[in-house]
């Protein structure tokens, strides 16, 4: 059977088309919390300081929330990576040459932005052009949160999905089977039906946070290739 998904909050937000109206901007602030720091790594990567990115995606939070750019929005092409990062640039285009990055915004707080971003970009590959780390960002969100909600769903049994989880990722390939059973006392088949079934429910858990940020359920495998392009496989069942 084809998933099923129920209205994203993007589509909500395209067909409100008015960021004044109470379900849209609710919408919106809450893909823009998940969503920030791929911008703020874009922004930093530009050649801006670490104060300045934080003030410049601050400020730029508070421009979107506050004009009337979703009405320019195209449900035609409808993801919302692509829409934020291009009114990133027009955004950042009119503010060079200005001293004072957010302090143009009155210094209101419009979405919390974490202190450790700074930490996390000093982590980055520093090959990546800015457009290609915003796009390799965006598609480790969308894993991290669809794992984040896979943990949340397995928190019954917290031991048994630690051990498992560097299965699912495939970021443990010296463990095995056997001896991850021992350890949980299952049986190397219980173990290997198990991540088999976790690493199905994180390819959907995937696919529905990807629901989220397009405009037509019909987008979510083309928007699914893009991030195992970005990424490659995760050695996750899709």
């Amino acid at each position: 059977m084809p998933a099923q998904f129920p209205a994203t909050q993007w589509s909500e937000i395209l067909r409100a088309g008015d960021p004044t109206a109470p379900e849209a901007r609710a919408a919106l602030e809450g893909l823009c919390s998940a969503y920030w720091y791929p911008l703020y790594a874009f922004v930093r990567r530009t050649g801006a300081d670490p104060d300045d990115a934080m003030d410049l995606t601050q400020g730029f939070f508070e421009h979107l929330l506050q004009s009337d750019l979703l009405r320019s929005a195209d449900p035609a092409r409808g993801r919302f990576r692509s829409f934020l990062l291009g009114c990133l640039k027009n955004y950042l285009s009119h503010q060079r040459g200005r001293e004072a990055a957010l302090k143009r915004g009155g210094g209101a707080t419009t979405i919390s932005l974490d202190a450790g971003a700074e930490a996390r970009f000093t982590r980055e590959a520093a090959d990546l052009e800015p457009d290609a780390l915003y796009e390799r960002r965006w598609a480790m969100t969308l894993m991290e949160r669809a794992m984040n909600a896979l943990e949340h769903e397995s928190s019954g049994h917290p031991e048994r999905f630690a051990a498992l989880k560097p299965l699912l990722t495939g970021s443990d390939r010296e463990s095995s089977y056997r001896a991850i059973g021992e350890r949980l006392e299952m049986s190397e088949g219980a173990v290997r039906v198990a991540v088999h079934r976790l690493r199905q429910r994180y390819g959907g858990l995937l696919r529905e946070q990807i629901a989220m940020t397009v405009a037509d359920p019909e987008q979510v495998d083309a928007e699914l290739g893009h991030v195992l392009r970005t990424l490659g496989p995760a050695g996750v069942d899709l």
